[in-house]
This record gives C-alpha cells, structure tokens and sequence, in this order.
C-alpha cells in the first residue's frame, strides 16, 4: 500500500519519497503521539475489550483489514471507536464518510470509499441466489449464512476487500499514514454496524437492502393494477354477504385474556430489535433496559389482576 499523493502533497512530504512503500515511511517519518480532545455524544464502540465482530461477517470485515498489514495505528483506531471519539457516520453506496474528534479543535473528516460492483454483476448474484432459496430465505431475515461468500466468489466476484487497494482511504488530518488512527476507528465501528445489518456491506458495494431483495423476490405488484400477465383474465371480487350477527353484543369468554403471566424473558421485543446504530451512550441501551422490564413486569401484571396503583 502507498500513500495517496493528495495527502503526501498535504503534509509537504518530498516527491521523491511520496510513493514509496508505507513501511519506509514509519521507519523515517512519523507524528509524535497526541492526546484526543474529549468528546461528549461520541459513537461508542459496544465491544469493551476483546476482538471486533460477533458475527462472521462482521469478523470476517475486519480480519481482512488487519491482514493487510497495515499498521500499528489500527490499535490506536481501536482505542478511539471504544472512547467515542467518532462523532458521525454516513454509509452511502460506495463511500463511507466519517467525523473524527482528534486532538484539534476541529474534527478530522474520513472518507473511505470501496470499489461498487456493476449492474452485470448483481444480476449474476441475483440470479444465483434465486438459485440458492436457503440464502435467500436469510438475507430476508437480515442474516448471511457462512457459504455467502463463496456464492460471491463462485461468481468471480467478493463481497469484502480482497486487497488493501480495494479501499481508498482519506483524512483531513496532518497524518500522513493510511489508515490513520482516525480512519481504522471508523473501521471498527463499520465492523459492529455490519454485525447489526449486513446489508451495509451490500451497500458499500453499492447495491441497497430494496435493490437486492427486489431482485430476488421480484418487484411487488402496483395495488391498482389488477392485471399481473396481459393475457391473464382477472376475474371480478365475489361480493360479501352481510352478517347481522356482527354487530350483535356476545357474551365474553371466561378465558378472553388466556394465560396473563410476566414474560419469561425481560425485554423480548426490544432484543429483537437488535442493536441500536451507532449508539451514542455511556451504556448499552439493552443492559440498561433490561432491569427496569424486570421490575415493571410484576407491577404490571398485579395492576391487571386488580391491585391498587401507588
């Protein structure tokens, strides 16, 4: 990997030295280290210590990026993404764009972009999940199973960088390396949004959650056009039969609310939810909701039986 010239120029470096190998540069040229400027209402990492990614692809993101050999500065990136130092995100197709709390008064604007494949190519991967009704059937629920990548592959084609030059990187920073630290932070926050929705890496390749799943399962029909083939006939609605009974008052049933309990597990909608994006507090939004389900589920359900509100 080289040093873009933009930024080589940037920093005044010499041009003689501007496309050398980035591993000349740290021998040679190097920024001493600083310390961040505070930052309130950062995005925080969710992952405290250990390793990036819960998922495999999320993993599988990330891994690749620290096989590029790209620098102790990821480490640093690591520490910036766990103290909220990035401020905002933006995933687009094709380019990411980040702002990152350094150590001057005014943020560093990121910009990563990763190369979009072409219209030929998402229909040969449209085509090959519809081929595939297991994969498909997973992305729907928001999942990529372990052999997706191979689908990619099988295509001539990959879903995640191959090589480090298939990510070109910039920051406004005066910091000359690539990534930066500011850079690899927004790097690892990438990791948990795509463990939360893997369909920002689809985006990044530049194709949208609705443009991949209308490929898959087909455009939904237009509710005003009855007509689905030309040559189909459609034939008229039956018409309904009113029921005086239905506006009857009935009696109720003794068992109308069934079996009325506090729920096993606390919290169940909102876990199903899953994370929140790029979330922004001290704490986990589900470890703190979770006590306070705890607590509310036997009040609510003695109010239901017929206790007296306090």
């Amino acid at each position: 990997m080289t040093v873009s010239q933009s930024r080589a120029q940037r920093v005044g470096l010499p041009s003689a030295i501007r496309n050398r190998p980035m591993a000349w540069y740290n021998d040679y040229y190097s920024y001493p280290p600083s310390k961040p400027r505070k930052v309130k209402g950062g995005i925080k990492a969710q992952s405290k210590r250990g390793r990036f990614g819960t998922t495999w692809w999320g993993r599988c993101w990330i891994d690749t990026l620290e096989s590029f050999d790209i620098g102790a500065r990821l480490g640093r990136g690591r520490s910036y993404a766990r103290s909220g130092q990035v401020l905002s995100i933006d995933v687009e197709k094709g380019r990411v764009t980040a702002s990152v709390q350094g150590s001057r008064a005014t943020p560093y604007q990121v910009v990563i972009r990763m190369n979009e494949h072409s219209e030929t190519d998402w229909k040969k991967v449209a085509r090959a999940l519809r081929e595939q009704p297991f994969f498909a059937a997973k992305l729907l629920a928001g999942e990529m199973p372990p052999g997706f990548e191979p689908l990619f592959a099988s295509e001539g084609l990959s879903l995640f960088p191959r090589r480090g030059a298939d990510l070109k990187t910039d920051c406004s920073c005066p910091d000359w390396s690539n990534p930066c630290k500011h850079i690899a932070a927004v790097y690892y926050l990438l990791t948990e949004e795509f463990d939360r929705d893997p369909f920002l890496l689809f985006r990044l390749r530049g194709m949208t959650r609705e443009e991949l799943l209308t490929r898959i399962v087909g455009a939904p029909k237009d509710a005003g056009d009855t007509r689905a083939h030309p040559e189909e006939k459609v034939s008229p609605p039956e018409p309904v039969t009113p029921d005086a009974r239905f506006w009857q008052e009935g009696a109720l049933p003794d068992d109308l609310f069934g079996s009325v309990r506090t729920p096993p597990a606390p919290a169940a909608l909102p876990k199903r939810l899953g994370k929140f994006p790029f979330w922004r507090a001290e704490e986990r939004f589900l470890e703190v909701l979770e006590p306070i389900y705890k607590k509310a589920s036997p009040r609510g359900l003695d109010l239901f039986q017929g206790g007296e509100e306090t």
